[in-house]
């Protein structure tokens, strides 16, 4: 029983740790493409 424990309490910061990475992959990775977006937005005006 104690070793259920610990194995689900281990999975479950793992889990944790992984969402957090992810979201902040994905967050950054919205970030890059609306930079993207508003550089080329500034290139399309000044042409």
């Amino acid at each position: 029983m104690n070793g259920l424990v610990l194995t689900v309490t281990f999975a479950a910061i793992f889990f944790y740790v992984l969402h957090g990475v992810v979201r902040s992959a994905v967050r950054d990775g919205i970030l890059q493409a609306e930079e993207k977006r508003q550089a080329e937005e500034q290139n399309q005006e000044t042409r």
